[in-house]
C-alpha cells in the first residue's frame, strides 16, 4: 500500500512553500525532520519523498553546501482540531494501536488499511499501563518524557480526513512511571511503610489520592480539547492481586483527605467502589462539557457480579454507568478460564460474549449506557482463531445488545479482523443477513471535513489483560 504525498490539510492552507538554504552534508531525511511540525505531513518519509518530488524528483539524500530545497506543504498555523461530537450511540468499529504505532508510517497503513475493509474508528494510547505518555504534555508530575505522537491535533486531523471516530486511551491508576519517581503516590505497604508491590511489582499508583486523580483528569481535558472525539479510561479501578491486607490506600487512613466516610452516611465505611464511582463523577463533570464520550474499560467478569471482584477491583458496574457514556467491558473468551465448567473458554466465543453480553445488559438496564465490547483479536489459548472466530463474536455482541465493537490485538497484527470485516459488510447486503453484524453508522463526511480550524481562531500485552 502506497502513502498519498498530499498534505493532510486542503490545498488552499497547505499550498504553501518554504525555500531552505542546505549546509554541507545535511540530508533531506534530516531537513524533513525538521521541518516536520510546520507541514501537514504526518511523517518525516512522507515529507521527505515530497521534498524530493518538489524539487526535480531527486534520488540522492545528500545535499551541497548552499544547494536550494524548496520544503512543500508549509502550514501557515499549527493546526487547532476540533471533536466531532458523536451520540453514544454510534457504531464505533475499531482496532486498538499502542502509541508507538499509531502515528508511525506502518501505523498509518493500518489506519488506512481499517477504513478500507470497513473501520470507522482507533483506539490509540496518550498513557499505556506504564505510565508513558505518547504525547507533548507539560504536568509537574510528569516531567521530561518520550514522545512518539508528536502532534495530536494533527494526528486527530488525519483520522478525521479519513472518517474516523478518534478513541483516546488513557490508563488510569496502573502507572509504573509515576510510582517510581513518586513513590509518595503509590499504593503503601502497612508491613514496610513502602510503596506496596503487587506480586512483586511497583506498578499501583492509589486511586484514591487526589494528586493522582487530577492528574489524570488533566491529561485527559488536555487530549480532549486536541481534538479526540472519545476519552476511554483503561485501569479505573485498584490493584486485584497481591497481598490485599497489605495494600494502604488514603481513604481508609483517619486522618486522609476528606472523605473517609460517605457523606450523610456516617455508620458505612468507604469501599474502593464508592472512590472510582467519585472519581468518575468528577472526571466526567469535567470532561461531559468538552463534547467528548467517556468510555470505561471494564473486567469482563465484572458481570458476574462476585463479591471478590468488587471488593478488590472496586469496579461497581451500576455506579460507573452513571458517569460515563459507554461502557466496554474486555469479554475476551480465552479470560475465561475456570468459569462455566467450559475446559477451553478461548474456544467458546459464542457462549462467553453472550453470556456477559446478556449479563451486563441486566445490570445496566435504565441507566443509558451503551455496552461496546473488547472483542479478542489475538490467538492466545485458542484453537480456533480466525476470520470466523471474528465473525462469531462481532454476531453474538449484537445479538445480545452491543452497539459496536473494539478489537485488541497488543501486537497491532488484525490480519483476521482484516479478512472478516469484508464478509461482514458483504452478509449485511442480504436481506436475510442484514444488521446481523453491524449497521454500518459512518461519520457525516461534511461534518468531519470542516473540523479544521486555524491556530489563530479561537480553540472551542498480546493477552489483552486491561
Amino acid at each position: 500500500m502506497q502513502f498519498s504525498l498530499e498534505p493532510l490539510l486542503p490545498p488552499l492552507t497547505a499550498s504553501a512553500t518554504e525555500l531552505y538554504i542546505a549546509k554541507r552534508g545535511e540530508s533531506i531525511p534530516a531537513i524533513a525532520h525538521q521541518y516536520l511540525h510546520k507541514t501537514g505531513y504526518l511523517t518525516s518519509s512522507e515529507l521527505a519523498e515530497a521534498i524530493r518530488q518538489v524539487n526535480g524528483n531527486r534520488s540522492g539524500n545528500i545535499l551541497k553546501n548552499g544547494e536550494q530545497i524548496t520544503i512543500p506543504g508549509i502550514l501557515p498555523a499549527p493546526i487547532v482540531e476540533k471533536t466531532v461530537p458523536v451520540p453514544k450511540d454510534f457504531e464505533v468499529r475499531a482496532i486498538y494501536l499502542t502509541g508507538i504505532m499509531a502515528a508511525s508510517e506502518h501505523g498509518l497503513r493500518i489506519i488506512r488499511h481499517w477504513r478500507e475493509v470497513g473501520g470507522n474508528a482507533v483506539v490509540f494510547d496518550i498513557k499505556d499501563s506504564d505510565g508513558s505518555v505518547t504525547i507533548p504534555f507539560e504536568h509537574p508530575l510528569l516531567g521530561k518524557h518520550q514522545v512518539y505522537i508528536h502532534d495530536l491535533p494533527k494526528f486527530v486531523h488525519f483520522l478525521h480526513a479519513e472518517n474516523m471516530h478518534a478513541i483516546a486511551r488513557i490508563a488510569i491508576f496502573r502507572d509504573e512511571r509515576l510510582v517510581v519517581e513518586h513513590p509518595e503516590l503509590a499504593v503503601q505497604s502497612k508491613r514496610t511503610k513502602q510503596p506496596w508491590r503487587e506480586n512483586g511489582k511497583l506498578v499501583w499508583t492509589d486511586s484514591s489520592n487526589p494528586k493522582v486523580q487530577d492528574y489524570n483528569i488533566a491529561l485527559a481535558k488536555f487530549v480532549a480539547q486536541s481534538g479526540a472525539d472519545e476519552i476511554q479510561f483503561d485501569y479505573v479501578r485498584f490493584p486485584a492481586e497481591g497481598d490485599q491486607k497489605d495494600a494502604s490506600f488514603v481513604f481508609q487512613t483517619e486522618n486522609g483527605e476528606p472523605g473517609s466516610r460517605k457523606p450523610g452516611a456516617e455508620s458505612r465505611t468507604l469501599q474502593r467502589s464508592d472512590v472510582i464511582v467519585a472519581f468518575l463523577k468528577k472526571a466526567y463533570a469535567e470532561l461531559h462539557p468538552t463534547g467528548v464520550l467517556l468510555s470505561l474499560d471494564v473486567f469482563g467478569v465484572m458481570a458476574w457480579q462476585r463479591p471478590v471482584d468488587l471488593s478488590h477491583t472496586g469496579q461497581d458496574i451500576v455506579g460507573m454507568a452513571k458517569y460515563c457514556d459507554v461502557l466496554s467491558p474486555m469479554i475476551y473468551p480465552s479470560h475465561f478460564f475456570g468459569m462455566d465448567n467450559i475446559e477451553h473458554p478461548g474456544d467458546a466465543p459464542e457462549h462467553f460474549i453472550g453470556e456477559s453480553m446478556q449479563r451486563f445488559e441486566l445490570i445496566t438496564r435504565g441507566s443509558g449506557v451503551v455496552i461496546r465490547p473488547w472483542l479478542q483479536a489475538f490467538r492466545w489459548r485458542t484453537k480456533t482463531y480466525s476470520p470466523e472466530y471474528i465473525k462469531v463474536q462481532v454476531a453474538t455482541a449484537k445479538e445480545k445488545g452491543g452497539i459496536g465493537f473494539l478489537f485488541w490485538n497488543a501486537a497491532n497484527d488484525y490480519s483476521k479482523p482484516y479478512e472478516a470485516m469484508p464478509e461482514m459488510k458483504a452478509a449485511n447486503a442480504k436481506k436475510e443477513e442484514k444488521d446481523k453484524f453491524f449497521r454500518g453508522d459512518e461519520l457525516p463526511t461534511t461534518t468531519v471535513k470542516a473540523s479544521l480550524t486555524p491556530a489563530t481562531a479561537p480553540a472551542p500485552a498480546e493477552t489483552g489483560n486491561h
